[in-house]
């Protein structure tokens, strides 16, 4: 760390000319200066780090690396970081005005946090909301949140600010993990730090463009990620947290599977998630999911007919 590089921001890119450019003008209006912005180019083809290096000279540092995913863009990001606090921020994805600020005050105010999460508005990539994401409906109170998180994991890794005690000690993203790496990171800083939420919204983050939702191998990771961190708790979790969040995962990788017409994976998962679950209230949400079951095979069915009443 330098004394006088006291935020850090990191960006990954792959191929987002244009989107990097507007994440980039979202950290450059923050009412609070960044004093680095790091921006890893993984591999771009289509010109990305040209024109970035282009349009901000100096006020940016480019690093360019061969292509290897997010995390190890994350990651060489990660080690050249100079900054006290440390934020990232994905490129297809922007800040509003006050986020730095308002989260490196949350920080400076309570040392024995090691980070603070923020709303979220949701869009697609034309702009269409998609609604808010509440922080402090997962969190419900400032602290050692891993109890709840194991049950939510969830991350939008633009929303963070954390020390870079925290890098120090809980280490980069895992990069041999495919999809649900933000989440790993997520459980594993929670087991280590206290973390809080400010209860604003100051990110906009594009969802459902990239395709990634619809793969088995995503559902597959996330609920290996929480089956690990569910082992790796300790007696401060109490072991209902533990059950609720194994039931929760496979409760939700069977919701996807079905919605994806996986239905072997579906009825594991349905299945799992239904020993797991005690609580009377959980196994009639899990109820539910049958009814979907039979909508998706009924849309199914009837595809191929809808083809053939299609004028040629």
């Amino acid at each position: 760390m330098t004394q006088d590089v006291l935020v850090t921001v990191i960006i990954p890119t792959y191929n987002r000319r244009d989107l990097v450019q507007r994440a980039l003008q979202s950290v450059l209006a923050q009412t609070q200066a960044v004093d680095e912005i790091l921006v890893v180019d993984d591999g771009s083809t289509d010109g990305t780090a040209e024109a970035v290096q282009q349009r901000y000279g100096t006020r940016v540092t480019l690093l360019r690396k061969p292509n290897g995913g997010v995390s190890s863009a994350r990651n060489m990001g990660l080690a050249a970081a100079r900054g006290e606090f440390i934020t990232l921020l994905d490129s297809d994805d922007v800040w509003h005005p006050e986020k730095t600020q308002l989260q490196l005050q949350w920080l400076q105010a309570r040392p024995d946090f090691g980070m603070v999460l923020c709303d979220v508005d949701r869009v697609t990539l034309s702009g269409k909301p998609l609604g808010p994401l509440r922080r402090r409906e997962v969190i419900r109170e400032d602290g050692w949140a891993l109890r709840w998180l194991l049950g939510h994991p969830s991350l939008v890794p633009a929303s963070v600010m954390f020390r870079r005690a925290v890098y120090d000690t809980v280490g980069g993203f895992d990069e041999s993990l495919p999809t649900a790496e933000d989440l790993d990171w997520h459980l594993r800083v929670a087991e280590r730090w206290r973390i809080g939420v400010l209860e604003r919204s100051l990110v906009e983050a594009v969802r459902g463009h990239d395709g990634l939702s619809s793969l088995s191998r995503t559902v597959d990771d996330y609920v290996n990620v929480v089956v690990a961190a569910v082992r790796r708790a300790g007696p401060e979790v109490p072991e209902q947290y533990k059950q609720r969040a194994l039931a929760n995962a496979h409760a939700a990788a069977a919701s996807e599977h079905i919605h994806h017409l996986r239905w072997t994976k579906a009825l594991r998962a349905l299945s799992t998630a239904w020993t797991l679950e005690t609580d009377r209230t959980g196994r009639r949400k899990l109820l539910t999911l049958l009814p979907l079951a039979g909508r998706r095979m009924l849309a199914s069915a009837l595809k191929p007919l809808r083809r053939g009443t299609r004028s040629p």
